[in-house]
């Protein structure tokens, strides 16, 4: 059987976006210019990447029986993700995100996770049919640690490539990292992850040799407008970010990132290629707003690319 899926898993949230002029100060109101609703969680996000950028996709992840949780099926539905693992519980609501977002297209986040957090290890269980057809199993922090390492042990057992991206993020042991075979922080995480501040290409080539010593596989740091740098036993290289216009809004580029990262490394790409492409997507997704559906076609990467190589 072709191992072609990218299997995620992760919460979905309903996002609550405000655009203000700049972002407040504790105990500060400020009046703000616009706001918006639409689907949201780092999971959720990356699902819908990967999706979008032509990659059979399903998602693991547990919704309430609400407004929100109609939300997330509808776009799975509308996306042609997989969601035959999306569970659901009566106990809680499906959750929320608040994002402010200021004039510069910088944020700042909020996430309650909700039903997600009712996620168990027996539902993780159940989606064996889905790891065993999956190439890439990928999955983030918003789930609590143990889910987490639950999932990245029983993929790998399952003979799927596993992708932990770091965020929000949190201490982790070595046994969890022992199970990833690309990590990918952004620098505030692998600041996080190793105590080192990163201020230059070196400083992060530096905190990516500490999280291949902890037992990463790959670190796949990503470094905003600088682009990422891929680091293993073997290789080392800086990744340029990709222009792709004015930025809009910044929220969800990591996601974006770690979507297209994922579906170039199911299609077969090396390390460095993979790592073009998904700064690729990155790059378009920031020219627009929102979190998911700021996500681009397989389309709109693929003539950027070609116009990037051409210049």
């Amino acid at each position: 059987m072709a191992r072609d899926l990218v299997c995620v898993m992760g919460i979905f949230v309903a996002d609550l976006a405000f655009r203000t002029p700049r972002l407040p100060v504790w105990g500060e109101t400020v009046l703000g210019s616009r706001f918006r609703t639409g689907p949201g969680g780092k999971g959720s996000n990356q699902a819908v990447a990967a999706a979008r950028l032509g990659g059979r996709t399903a998602f693991i992840s547990k919704l309430g029986r609400d407004a929100f949780g109609r939300m997330a099926r509808e776009l799975y539905a509308a996306e042609g993700i997989d969601a035959s693992c999306v569970f659901e519980t009566g106990e809680e609501a499906t959750g929320g995100a608040a994002i402010i977002v200021d004039d510069k297209g910088e944020n700042a986040i909020v996430v309650v996770a909700g039903a997600a957090e009712k996620l168990t290890p027996e539902d993780i269980d159940r989606a064996e049919g889905l790891l065993g057809r999956s190439a890439m199993f990928m999955t983030q922090l918003e789930l609590p640690v143990p889910l987490v390492e639950h999932g990245l042990g029983l993929a790998r057992r399952l003979g799927a490539a596993t992708v932990l991206n770091p965020a929000p993020a949190a201490p982790l042991p070595d046994s969890l990292l022992a199970q990833v075979d690309y990590l990918t922080p952004n620098e505030t995480e692998a600041e996080a992850l190793t105590g080192l501040r990163i201020a230059s290409i070196e400083d992060a080539a530096a905190a990516a040799e500490l999280l291949l010593a902890r037992g990463a596989g790959t670190v796949v740091l990503t470094l905003g407008a600088r682009g990422a740098l891929v680091r293993n036993r073997e290789l080392l290289r800086h990744v340029p970010a990709v222009d792709a216009g004015p930025v809009v809004d910044t929220t969800g580029a990591g996601d974006a990132f770690n979507g297209g990262f994922a579906v170039a490394l199911a299609e077969g790409r090396d390390l460095v290629a993979a790592g073009e492409f998904a700064c690729a997507v990155a790059g378009l997704s920031v020219t627009r707003p929102g979190t998911a559906p700021s996500m681009p076609k397989r389309a709109e990467v693929d003539a950027l690319m070609k116009r990037k190589a051409v210049a």
